[in-house]
Order: C-alpha cells, then structure tokens, then sequence
C-alpha cells in the first residue's frame, strides 16, 4: 500500500510518462464470423498484454511489484476479447463502444439493443433491434474481472502476488432456510485450510445490524459452499473469512481496460479502429468505470488520452473493490463501495479532513472524458451508493454544480434495472417496477457522440436538489399512506469504507448521509428525467421494495429492486380501501385521452433531446398495454 500511495503522489510531479516498452503486446483470433444481415462480423480471441511495474501509470496496482516479470521486467496477463464490428467500415461512425463487462456478461446488448441476453450472438436476431449496428458503432469488449465464474463469461487472467499471504473476506444473504450457503464473493479464493480453527462466520439479524461471531464447530466448508448446523435463516446476513492460498493481482484488469481502448483508438494495426472511443458500465461497471477514472487510468503509458467519452450508468457513488490485495469485484457493493471522495470536483472532507474529487487528484486530472453519469431512485435510496452524493458536499448538506465535462441525469420513477412486464412480485413485498429507462439511455448515447465529435452540448443536467426542495432527508418524503405498502422513512445510507488511496482510509465507517427525490402526492419523484410512465401515471413507482416474509429481514430493501404500486381503477375500489391516490377513472376519461397525454409526454422528452423520435411508438404502446393491464385488476388487487 505504501507503493501506492507514494506514486499516487510524485505522479503530480510528472510532466509525462516516459513511453512504455509494451501494453497490448499481440492478438490471437480464435473465431471470425458474420452475423446476418447486419452487415457486422465477430471477432472472438484472446488479448495479450505486458505493462512496466515501474511505470506511474501502473505502479498505482495493489501488489504489481510482486508479480512476476518477463525477461525485460514486464508483468504480463491475457483477457478475453470480443468485438462487433461493421465488416465494411465506411458503413461505422467512427465510435466503439466498449462496454465495460458485468461479471463475464454484455450489458450494452441487452440495454441499448434490447437483445436477449445471449452473450455470445450467432445471428441478427441475437442482436435485439440493432440500435448500436444502425447506427454504426463498433462494440468491443475486454475481460477485466478475475472471478468470472458464469459458464459463458469472459475474464482476465492475471498472476497472483508472490509471498502475499492474508485474510478474503465475503458476504451473502439468505433468501430461505437452507442449510448450506454459498459466498459467491469468494468462489474463486481456495482457503489454505478449509478447517483451519481461525476462519470465522458471523450472522447479521439485517444488513446493517451487528455481527454475531457463530462458533466455529457449528459450521464447515464443503467446496466453496459453507455449511451451518441449524441452517441459514432467511434475511440474514453472513459473512466468510478465512486464509486464502493467493492473492490475484485483480486491478491489472484496469490495465486492461486502459491498454485495449488504447489499441482500439490510437493503433492503425488493431483489428478495429475508431477515431472516438466511449466507455459505458452498468452497475458493477459502472462502479468500475468510477474507479477507473479516480485512479487515473484515463491516461495511458504514452501520456495520451483514451476513452473521449465515459457513461457511468447506475452506479451511485459508490466504485468496486479491485485495485486492493484479496478483491472481491464481483459482490453487489451492499452497503461496502462507498467511499470519499464521491463528487468530482475537490472537496476537503469534513470528516478527514483530505482535499480530494474524483476527478481532481494528481492522476485524474489530465485527459478528462466527456463524462455521464445517470442513476435510478435505487442509487440514492438504497443499500450504500447514495447517489446525491455526486452532485452535493460530502456532508449532504449543500448542492455542488458538475464540472462542465459532466452531466447528471436522474431517471425518476425506476429501479436499478426494469423488470419485466407485466410486472409480478417477487423478493420483495411490492410488484417490481417495469418503467423502462433504456429509452433515454439511448438518446443519451447519441448525445455523447454528438457532444465528442461535433462540440453540440447534450441535453442539460436533470436531477433532484436540495435547493428546489425536490431532495429531502427519508424522514421529510411525503411519501403517501398506501395501505400495504410500508413507509420509507426509516431507511439509512450505511457508512463509509476506507479509501486506501489515503492514509487513514478517509473516514472508513462515518455514517454517509442519506438524500433522496422528494415525491408529489401520488409518491413519484417530482424531480428528474419523468417517462411518461411517470409523468402520466397509472402507479406509484419506487425505488425500493422492502424485502418479504418469505425471503425475511422485512425491514430490509431487497437490493437493487423498486416497486411499481397501481393505483385503484375506479372510485369505489379506492373509497373501499381508502387508498389516499386518485383511481385512474378519475384521473383520465377514458384510454384515448390518457394516451394522446402520453404522446404528449414522450414527444416534450424529444424536443429536450431525452428520447428519440423513433422510440416514442413503443413507448406509447408499452402505456397501451399498462393501461390494459391495471384497469382491467379485479377489486382489492393490483396487476
């Protein structure tokens, strides 16, 4: 750790790093094909890569300097490659995207082409409706996460720190009452002795409640899996710790990440070329994406700039748990990414008192991006990433404005990924919340590209602030009495986890202060990027769903998930349930009317450059349907 920060702290001294030796060293292709009538081919291989221990640039990596290096001194690793490219390039726009891996899957399919899920597609119709292909971006993809564990996933593969020794620490909650529980965090570790009398489990009745230390003859390991005398309770919280066998060198898959788009943009040889490259992450890369900016990875060992564009996609304010000795990348973050500094630009924090932003430290600060960041309600009410974060004082207690290279949008009325539709019921105590964001993303794409390669400034910034009242501490939502639904209120943010990019950590385990969108009468978000599905409403939706009884720890969020709660279809049902929202009967006189008002809706969102004019018919009939679906729910039910 000394490392670090020592070359955390001369790389502000450096006026350019000298020319690296090596970073993407070769390619091997072990699959070229067409796909349909696209026009698009794959390209499926493996990346080769070699980087410089002593480099600044790299030297930041946890353990780098006791990898093992090659003959001149390089520490080298692979990854799993894959690229989507237009066979023909005058038939491209001159952008890829690279889309930052979610535990060995492919986001930006799913999300922007609204495809399948098939990480590995043979046809046109794999590729959903073709969105990023018509428009002409080449999709690039780089293994970077060492625990890849999905069968068709793809990862890095890297060296394991020598003469490291130490303790892997993982959590996982129960859903039901089962005997034996695996930690997926830790899958990829093997314990030096499974029995060894000094591994620990402890129970946590909830998320934040304190640990309880199970004795050690109650429990044992069988594989990666964790057996318990008695069994786990549903909702509560375990947490694995034992003597691991190696420590991987896991933030080599930041290298990676810098060192493929590098290639990608800057060398004429590679197998696809752009003039723009734009990084987008979801979630966990999202988290990643975070990291990658903070640590400084932006800049490459030639001192130039790689990715002109960063879409940072529901990640809060949180990053991931990569560049440390016993990662752990593949956790979901509850309650443990979340660390200072959270906004961009410097802050000297009130608890450590360190001047510091993600954006304006001694690594970042050269080669910015044009930089995205959009959450869901999810970000800022539950488990950890407090997204407010981003755009107030570390305190909570004061907006801050985004650097001009940043725009934060807030997509009201969603959960951290739409559920299906018709919505149903799942972990939590409320139906899932299906309003589907993915249409602005894309707009928001397009904007990017614009914003790189024309100048043309993206639509403006949308989010809640505590100056306009419309982001409020839990305690003053005025959340509505829905009977059913419990009350928000009483929700807290976690604390924070050390930075170990800073002495002292930064404050690791302060409270971090929870902000949330204040809501209008009916609970949606008053502030933000409002759908139709929120602007002319048929439900409440949230961002959080308490967990149920069956899964337990009932007042619990079930991580990542909101809720979509119907309004009462006609007066009687509402007076007989004294539901205090108006029933939709007496909100709209009749279909037509509601989806002229949703027309309406999505085609205000297009003249602000949040929708494109070609989505606005799904949208409308994605409405058609709802309308459908929550009129036609028999008394006392909602669809």
């Amino acid at each position: 750790m000394i490392t670090r920060r020592f070359f955390a702290t001369i790389l502000a001294c450096l006026a350019a790093v000298p020319a690296a030796r090596a970073e993407l060293t070769r390619v091997e292709v072990k699959t070229r094909a067409d796909l349909g009538e696209s026009g698009y081919e794959k390209i499926i291989g493996t990346a080769y890569f070699a980087v410089d221990p002593k480099d600044p640039r790299n030297a930041i990596i946890a353990d780098i300097d006791k990898a093992p290096t090659d003959a001149a001194g390089r520490v080298e690793f692979s990854s799993d490659l894959y690229i989507l490219r237009p066979k023909d390039p005058a038939r491209g726009n001159g952008a890829v995207l690279v889309d930052v891996l979610n535990r060995g899957g492919k986001p930006a399919l799913t999300g922007f082409n609204r495809a399948s899920g098939n990480n590995d597609p043979a046809s046109d119709a794999d590729l959903g409706d073709l969105f990023l292909q018509k428009r002409g971006f080449i999709v690039a993809w780089i293994g970077w996460e060492f625990d890849v564990t999905r069968a068709d996933g793809m990862k890095i593969h890297v060296p394991a720190a020598t003469g490291v020794g130490g303790v892997v620490r993982g959590a996982a909650t129960a859903s039901a009452k089962t005997n034996e529980l695996t930690i997926g965090d830790l899958v990829s570790y093997a314990p030096v002795d499974p029995a060894a009398p000094d591994s620990q489990l402890t129970d946590r009745a909830t998320l934040l409640a304190k640990p309880v230390t199970i004795p050690r003859a109650k429990w044992r390991l069988n594989g990666r899996a964790v057996v318990l005398d008695g069994g786990f309770e549903p909702g509560h919280t375990y947490e694995l710790s034992f003597r691991a066998a190696s420590a991987p060198v896991a933030g080599l898959g930041l290298a990676a990440f810098r060192d493929f788009g590098a290639w990608l943009k800057h060398d004429p040889s590679a197998l696809a070329t752009a003039t723009y490259a734009y990084a987008f992450g979801s979630s966990q890369s999202g988290r990643f994406l975070r990291d990658y900016l903070y640590e400084g990875f932006n800049t490459d060992e030639h001192d130039r700039q790689v990715y002109d564009g960063v879409l940072a996609h529901i990640a809060g304010a949180a990053r991931i748990n990569l560049n440390e000795r016993w990662s752990t990348p593949t956790t979901l973050g509850v309650y443990d990414a979340t660390s200072f500094p959270f906004a961009d630009a410097a802050q000297k924090d009130p608890v450590s008192g360190v001047d510091d932003g993600l954006l304006a430290n001694p690594r970042s600060r050269a080669h910015q991006p044009k930089v995205f960041y959009t959450n869901t309600p999810v970000e800022y009410w539950g488990t950890g990433r407090v997204a407010a974060l981003v755009h107030t004082t570390a305190d909570g207690k004061r907006d801050v404005t985004p650097p001009e290279n940043v725009r934060v949008y807030f997509f009201a009325g969603t959960q951290h990924a739409p559920s299906r539709f018709p919505p149903a019921v799942g972990a939590g105590q409320q139906h899932d919340n299906p309003v589907n964001y993915w249409w602005s993303m894309r707009a928001l794409l397009l904007a990017m590209h614009k914003w790189v390669a024309t100048g043309t400034p993206p639509p403006p910034s949308l989010y809640p602030k505590l100056a306009e009242r419309t982001m409020v501490t839990p305690a003053a939502v005025a959340f509505p009495a829905i009977p059913g639904v419990p009350s928000p209120k009483t929700i807290a943010a976690g604390a924070r986890v050390a930075n170990t990019l800073i002495p002292g950590g930064a404050g690791a385990g302060t409270p971090l202060p929870l902000l949330v969108p204040q809501v209008d009468a009916d609970g949606n978000e008053l502030a933000g990027i409002r759908l139709p599905d929120v602007a002319v409403p048929l439900a409440t939706y949230t961002g959080w769903n308490f967990r149920s009884a069956a899964t337990g720890a009932t007042t619990d969020l079930v991580s990542l998930l909101g809720s979509s709660i119907a309004f009462p279809a006609t007066r009687a049902i509402r007076e007989a349930s004294r539901d205090p929202r108006r029933s939709i009967e007496e909100r709209y006189a009749s279909r037509d009317e509601y989806l002229t008002k949703v027309r309406d809706a999505a085609d205000a969102l297009v003249a602000k450059g949040y929708l494109l004019i070609d989505d606005v018919p799904p949208i409308v009939q994605r409405a058609a349907d709802a309308w459908d679906l929550f009129t036609a729910a028999p008394p006392g039910r909602t669809p």
